[in-house]
């Protein structure tokens, strides 16, 4: 069996990426490991850091990634656009037939992206990750939950985990799906469009870590406004207008 895996799986091409902002205690480590994991997994890869106007030695250090491994492209942002404006990066730089993605951050394994390989079938064109444990400070974990039940309600989401940036999918998906956002609700927004748009999805358990470096860039009161404001304009367009659908 570990043999016909391993021979479907060399017949993928994926591009695995990462956003970035201030991650400069982590982001190496995060890059090394998937290119690690992408050799095992196929032939046709390649790593994607989308800079998102860091302000650490985060740009040097990807620099100088990209210098020492071949398979490393690094696209810098002069400036912090948002996390949604990174990810629009990503996804638009992408060349291959399946596109990863997870934080630069280090709280999800790149390791784990064997688990969604094994999915990748031609009858699945997405594959979501669902933490199995949130690590993370109490009064986030609440936040979390809270948000995870008011986001899967008000949109229609049928899926474990809204929130979990451990994915999976394949770059057709983006003929279809065209994203706008430049905040974190780009999350919402892309899980909402590719399910209306009736892409086939799948879900596998991944395992969450503690933060070891640096500080979250969406748990303040300022960030929280501007996501209710997003969320608000998102599902005025997603659920009451449906415009997405009218394309």
């Amino acid at each position: 069996m570990t043999c016909i895996v391993r021979q479907q799986n060399n017949k993928l091409s994926i591009s695995a990426f990462f956003p970035a902002y201030n991650d400069a205690g982590t982001i190496a480590s995060m890059v090394i490991t998937v290119l690690l994991t992408l050799r095992e997994l196929c032939d046709d890869y390649e790593v994607i850091v989308v800079n998102d106007g860091s302000q650490d030695h985060t740009p040097p250090i990807l620099d100088e990634l990209a210098r020492v491994y071949p398979k490393v492209r690094i696209i810098h942002h002069p400036r912090n656009r948002g996390y949604g404006c990174a990810l629009r990066s990503g996804f638009a730089n992408a060349t291959k037939e399946w596109i990863f993605y997870t934080d630069g951050d280090a709280q999800y394994d790149p390791r784990e992206l064997k688990d969604l390989a094994a999915l990748a079938t031609h009858q699945v064109d997405f594959i979501n990750g669902w933490k199995i444990e949130r690590h993370d400070p109490l009064h986030r974990i609440i936040i979390g939950r809270i948000y995870q039940y008011i986001i899967k309600f008000t949109f229609g989401l049928r899926l474990k985990d809204v929130d979990c940036d451990f994915r999976l999918m394949r770059r057709a998906v983006f003929d279809k799906v065209h994203l706008t956002s430049d905040s974190g609700v780009i999350c919402v927004e892309l899980m909402k469009k590719v399910q209306d748009a009736g892409f086939v999805l799948a879900e596998t358990p991944v395992h969450h870590y503690h933060r070891a470096y640096g500080k979250s860039q969406f748990f303040n009161y300022r960030r929280l406004i501007r996501v209710a404001r997003d969320l608000l304009r998102l599902w005025w367009q997603l659920v009451i207008c449906r415009e997405h659908m009218k394309v």
